[in-house]
């Protein structure tokens, strides 16, 4: 996830922003650089967590295997080799922010908000979860809405000259594949930015993290590690099936040109239900693993519009990863070339690929067989 940080937009705030609502205007600015700065003053250099004797023996552990990952990104996937994810830290809390969502009541299609340089994104994040359910109470009643925890966010290198995006307490306790890939994710936002392209941005990072997270567990990780990894990310793959399901569905009803919107509103309240219970279905086949339930306690068309802006295009950037080779010099190469072009055709560009990486596939023999 990207978080807009602009040195002189922060400077304005700073000077400007002391008793301005957090939630609009000037004062978000001022919320946003003032729990930025209170983050990066958490952070110690891990080798310093490291060497203390009151860091628990886990958490020294874990911080050694995110160094190993941190040196793996960069000499293995030619991550950005810089200050970022050498720190740490605690921020007494469960999130690094708390992310506001918002989408039309019969389209899944996210709401943007647009900030100096970085341009427009589907969501405002906020430092204190209090904040954020204000900002979302403000918003239309018509509109679906959304406040969900985010565990990390990138500020796109701009920060490195400050000791960079640390590492926090709200991921470093993942299962070592996912500790992966979240370090994987943010350092790919470095790597590449579309302006006024959320959807380009967090897929080609999902693309990143899912390519990156396969090559370290095949080559880095312990028996262990891929056992517990496996069983997180079964649960992961089947949860995303029934949302993409869900999704499909509702995409149809709202662009069924037969249905008026009090049929449309009426079919979208069953599909909803639907897929709640089919979840409580899969919950059960899950032992009553409960890792999704806030998810789906929140699940309206901005969570579902969230989840394409991470996943939509990432089957064509898988593509061009295999059509370069699988070498991510020359697919990040290929990814700042696609960048440039305008978006609609950046888009349908992957998607071309992703359906002829798929035809392909479905003309190969099966190896089973």
């Amino acid at each position: 996830m990207i978080v807009p940080r602009v040195l002189a937009a922060m400077l304005l705030s700073a000077s400007l922003g002391g008793c301005a609502s957090p939630t609009t205007g000037v004062g978000y600015y001022w919320q946003s650089v003032t729990g930025h700065l209170q983050l990066m003053r958490a952070a110690r250099p891990v080798q310093t967590w490291i060497d203390d004797e009151q860091t628990p023996a886990a958490l020294r552990s874990r911080l050694a295997t995110a160094q190993r990952i941190r040196e793996f990104a960069a000499h293995e996937l030619a991550l950005p080799d810089n200050a970022s994810y050498r720190r740490y830290a605690d921020l007494q809390r469960r999130a690094a922010v708390y992310n506001v969502v918002a989408a039309p009541a019969l389209e899944l299609s996210l709401n943007t908000w647009c900030f100096p340089v970085v341009g427009c994104v589907g969501y405002r994040g906020y430092y204190s979860e209090a904040d954020a359910r204000a900002f979302a109470d403000s918003l239309p009643r018509e509109l679906d809405v959304a406040i969900y925890p985010v565990p990390a966010y990138s500020t796109l290198g701009w920060m490195n000259w400050a000791g960079g995006d640390p590492l926090l307490n709200t991921f470093i306790g993942y299962p070592e594949g996912e500790l992966a890939r979240i370090v994987f994710h943010e350092l790919a936002h470095q790597v590449v930015y579309a302006k006024n392209d959320t959807m380009f941005n967090e897929s080609f990072a999902t693309a990143v993290e899912r390519l990156g997270g396969a090559r370290w567990l095949s080559q880095q990780a312990g028996e262990q590690a891929k056992a517990e990894y496996a069983t997180f990310d079964a649960r992961r793959r089947e949860f995303r099936a029934l949302t993409l399901a869900a999704r499909a569905r509702l995409q149809a009803i709202y662009t069924d040109p037969t249905l008026d919107d009090a049929a449309k509103l009426r079919q979208k309240m069953a599909t909803m239900s639907h897929f709640r219970q089919e979840y409580e279905a899969t919950k059960q086949r899950w032992g009553g693993y409960p890792g999704y339930d806030a998810w789906v306690a929140r699940a309206n068309n901005a969570m579902f519009a969230t989840q394409a802006a991470y996943d939509e295009l990432v089957p064509g950037f898988e593509a061009l990863f295999e059509r370069e080779g699988r070498d991510f010099a020359r697919f990040y190469d290929a990814v700042r070339a696609l960048s440039k072009q305008p978006m609609d055709e950046r888009h349908a560009q992957l998607k071309r690929m992703a359906a002829a990486a798929l035809k392909t596939a479905a003309t190969l023999p099966d190896p089973n067989l």
